[in-house]
């Protein structure tokens, strides 16, 4: 804009302010869209308020600013005016000393006040916040679980009282990269019913649980080193279906997809096209790639498309024998596959496969789950899923585990999940509870 042009616009300005009143509550307000039915707002494309009227000084300026596309006859508010100033100011050569800037300075005083201060008041807690923080480059997440559950024919039958609090700890140095840190303590050691799998035993002892640094290698491969392997938690997994009990919360493979141990490394490589590949190592805590270690290896491939997905993973596990000193070793296979519907009740199907064999033995086992999730009913979510409990030989009854549950959330920190399960064993201790966990989370 230029200088004669800017002389123009400093009365129409002027004109837009003129007359009217605002308050600090009205700066607090997330945007100036309230204002726009505001009677302190001026339509520049309408001359017949008795604001303005013609042969006032301003009106010829005022209707020539109705036409420019800065505001193309919208309404426009004293603040709106007051940062229109404030930009012609600053682009302004020798306007600053013109009648007409200190005009709207005197005009726009209290406005531009009210601003400066709001802008002080965000610097300062801006500042106190950044001097006040946890970290700069540490996230921290945590929570706790808190269960309440019954058994009735299985290996307990009483009620139970189970919490976990736990922390996780999550830093990155490059922006790029993450070192997780997990910590926990509970009295979680004792299983419901044999069934549920509730948080690492700590016996009420504060213990760390989990630590893992990811980071990458070029932009498409990372790589993962900690204190333990799992496919399902380092490398893609392709079930959709949240668990209530531990074994189907597997998605039917609790072997290929999950093998562990003390010390891993493993990587993923990312095609960029859906596709995913992943290797990984474990061994013990006697050490890692030893004559005395047994160690893991794991295997994954992976699928990701718009509504489903598909994982096949392969494990390796030495076990030496103590008598002979000889290694049994056991491979394992499993696919994982879901698909996740659009517009429908039921949110997504989750179905999965395990197989395994050892070496020695004549016989092989399987396992296998299919579960359904459904979103939005109410204000929460179901899972309803039948399954193995484990693996078992082909020759042998299958142990059969049945569960239903009710998720929901209280408020931002809290959530209710009711859910009863049924283990049908084939020593013929049938099982059956009933769980309401609650959770909290920070």
């Amino acid at each position: 804009m230029k200088l004669f042009q800017k002389l123009i616009a400093a009365p129409a300005i002027i004109s837009m302010a003129s007359g009217l009143a605002v308050n600090a509550a009205e700066i607090n307000q997330p945007e100036f869209s309230p204002f726009t039915k505001s009677p302190e707002v001026i339509s520049t494309g309408d001359f017949k308020s008795e604001i303005l009227v013609p042969g006032d000084w301003a009106y010829d300026s005022l209707k020539d600013l109705s036409k420019s596309p800065r505001f193309n006859g919208s309404p426009v508010h004293r603040i709106e005016a007051a940062a229109e100033l404030n930009r012609l100011i600053a682009g302004g050569e020798g306007l600053m000393n013109g009648a007409a800037i200190e005009r709207l300075s005197d005009e726009l005083g209290s406005e531009l006040a009210i601003m400066k201060g709001r802008v002080d008041g965000l610097e300062a807690r801006v500042n106190g916040l950044e001097a006040g923080g946890f970290s700069s480059t540490t996230t921290m997440d945590g929570g706790v679980d808190v269960l309440l559950g019954a058994a009735d024919g299985g290996a307990s039958e009483a009620f139970q009282f189970q919490y976990v609090w736990d922390i996780d700890l999550d830093t990155s140095f490059t922006g790029e990269d993450k070192l997780e840190v997990g910590i926990a303590a509970g009295n979680a050691s004792i299983e419901t019913g044999g069934v549920l799998d509730f948080g690492e035993p700590t016996s009420d002892e504060l213990k760390v649980i989990d630590v893992n640094y990811t980071f990458p290698l070029g932009d498409n491969l990372t790589m993962k080193v900690g204190d333990s392997l799992k496919i399902s938690k380092n490398f893609d997994n392709a079930c959709a279906y949240d668990g209530l009990t531990d074994e189907l919360g597997h998605c039917g493979d609790h072997k290929a997809h999950q093998v562990g141990g003390d010390v891993s490394f493993g990587g993923q490589y990312d095609f960029g096209n859906g596709f995913t590949f992943g290797a990984g190592i474990a061994g013990a805590s006697d050490g890692l790639l030893t004559k005395e270690d047994s160690s893991a290896y794991g295997l994954n491939a992976a699928y990701s498309g718009d509504n489903y997905g598909i994982s096949v993973a392969y494990a390796m596990v030495e076990a030496e024998t103590a008598t002979s000193g000889t290694k049994n070793d056991s491979t394992y296979w499993g696919v994982i596959g879901s698909y996740s519907f659009d517009d429908a009740p039921l949110s997504s199907v989750s179905i999965g496969y395990g197989t395994g064999d050892t070496e020695g033995s004549s016989t092989n086992s399987s396992s296998w789950f299919a579960g359904l999730m459904f979103d939005e009913v109410g204000p929460g979510k179901v899972g309803l899923a039948v399954g193995t409990d484990g693996l078992h030989a082909s020759n042998a009854t299958e142990d059969m585990l049945y569960e239903a549950y009710y998720s929901y959330d209280i408020n931002d920190g809290m959530s209710q999940t009711l859910g009863v399960y049924y283990q049908e064993n084939n020593s013929g201790t049938d099982e059956t509870g009933v769980v309401a966990v609650t959770s909290f989370s920070f």
